[in-house]
């Protein structure tokens, strides 16, 4: 079930990142163009720009750490990964994931009550309701996914290129 799940979020997730980044590169250019070429930028890009930008940091959140990607610093892994410290990560992971679950939970109380008070950009009024829930979905999709990586993962399903960066 997880596996099949995890098919479907993960292309989807891959897709709409690409294409934010891509609106966030073309609108950028025209700016850049309209403000040398005709000294006209885009009305409204730091609006734009903005949100774009948290868009893109909280759709690829997820894919981080569904492929455990996630930066780890080893000075302490040879201590760590001995088996009686197996309960340390186990601690750490359940420990990131509630962290996870309270920015899911915060940003959903933030999109609620935007929505209720009807929260907008300064330029261009752009909501910004959707934005948090956004934020917050993906918040819940990477805790979840952060959990299935660490005690789940089938191995198989991870790509070689896709294993853990350490420093």
């Amino acid at each position: 079930m997880a596996k099949r799940l995890l098919r479907i979020i993960k292309p989807f997730l891959e897709y709409l990142l690409m294409f934010f980044l891509l609106v966030m590169v073309a609108i950028n250019f025209a700016d850049v163009l309209g403000r040398h070429l005709f000294n006209h930028p885009i009305y409204g890009i730091h609006d734009l720009t903005e949100h774009l930008m948290a868009l893109t940091v909280f759709c690829g959140l997820p894919l981080v750490t569904i492929a455990g990607l996630h930066l780890s610093i080893d000075i302490l892994d040879d201590f760590l990964q001995k088996p009686y410290m197996r309960w340390w990560a186990h601690l750490v992971i359940l420990l990131m994931a509630a962290i996870l679950l309270l920015v899911a939970w915060t940003f959903l109380q933030s999109s609620l009550e935007a929505a209720e008070i009807s929260d907008n950009s300064g330029e261009l009024g752009i909501p910004r309701g959707p934005l948090y829930l956004f934020i917050s979905v993906s918040a819940l999709l990477s805790a979840l996914g952060l959990l299935y990586q660490h005690f789940l993962v089938d191995e198989d399903l991870i790509d070689s290129d896709e294993k853990g960066v350490e420093l």
